[in-house]
């Protein structure tokens, strides 16, 4: 397979779908301004790799670690067929990239923007090749979810969306196609569930365990809000949040003052060793 991903962003999510190509033999490079963030991501991409070898004996470690470099200039990305965005869930963050690769990039390269709620449309026009700009919206952990959420820009071509779909087919990635909406139709959900859960912690009427077996025991849900709002990070959640609030205007995306507290003691989740629970 000579097929060339550039992955942008080597946080929960970029390690993750790194990971999930590198395994199906796509050669894939891993790009962050943190070195520590990229020293990290291989280290903890290795352990987990070498865990699930012991359950399945033709899962091979190390070519797939072999297909993952790691790079730290944007013009390394130069030959990259498709580049997967995955940083901070701020627009001012994610705008500074795609001006950073207009450049430099293959004249056909596709964009795909791992966004959680940030509009397709506008992300594919700070490239000036929006035509080119789709939303895949991973699902978290990417290695062992099979299934994304495929959103259009108002530009985005019919010729972007079917190389697409091929490249998710094959890494076993199915996907519901929808239009850009801030938010799309997951996050939009997904959102008032954990900040709803939030406000009820905050409020005093349940804690943390006894919402998510709620949750799970009723709804038939695999993980609770809460739990899922450590596993995503606290901090993205807020800065999600912030993106509805402010497409909207909508006072059911306020933020939970209990999740900016919990940012602001460094309680994030499972990345921050704590959160609604300890890790």
């Amino acid at each position: 397979m000579n097929k060339r991903i550039g992955v942008i962003g080597a946080g929960v999510m970029g390690k993750g779908v790194a990971q999930r190509f590198a395994k199906y033999g796509y050669s894939v490079m891993l790009l962050d301004n943190d070195p520590e963030a990229l020293k990290n991501a291989t280290g903890e991409i290795f352990r987990d790799l070498k865990m699930k070898s012991m359950f399945d004996k033709s899962l091979k470690v190390q070519e797939v670690m072999e297909n993952i470099s790691i790079i730290r200039k944007y013009e390394e990305l130069q030959d990259a067929d498709f580049i997967i965005e995955n940083v901070y869930e701020k627009e001012e963050v994610k705008k500074e990239v795609y001006e950073q690769l207009k450049d430099i990039k293959k004249t056909d390269c596709i964009y795909l923007a791992n966004t959680s709620c940030i509009p397709i449309t506008r992300i594919g026009a700070y490239t000036g090749t929006p035509e080119r700009v789709i939303g895949v919206h991973f699902m978290n952990p990417v290695p062992i979810k099979n299934f994304a959420e495929v959103i259009l820009g108002k530009k985005t071509s019919q010729n972007t969306i079917d190389k697409v779909g091929e490249l998710l087919h094959s890494v076993e990635i199915s996907f519901e196609t929808v239009n850009d909406s801030a938010g799309f139709v997951s996050n939009r959900l997904s959102h008032l569930f954990m900040n709803e859960a939030a406000f009820l912690v905050y409020e005093g009427v349940a804690d943390a365990k006894q919402i998510d077996n709620i949750f799970k025991k009723a709804f038939g849900h695999k993980m609770g809000p809460l739990e899922t709002s450590d596993l995503i990070g606290i901090d993205t959640v807020v800065d999600s949040l912030e993106v509805l609030y402010k497409e909207y205007e909508d006072p059911k995306f306020r933020v939970c003052p209990l999740l900016r507290r919990m940012v602001e003691m460094g309680e994030t989740g499972r990345k921050g060793k704590k959160g609604f629970y300890q890790y």
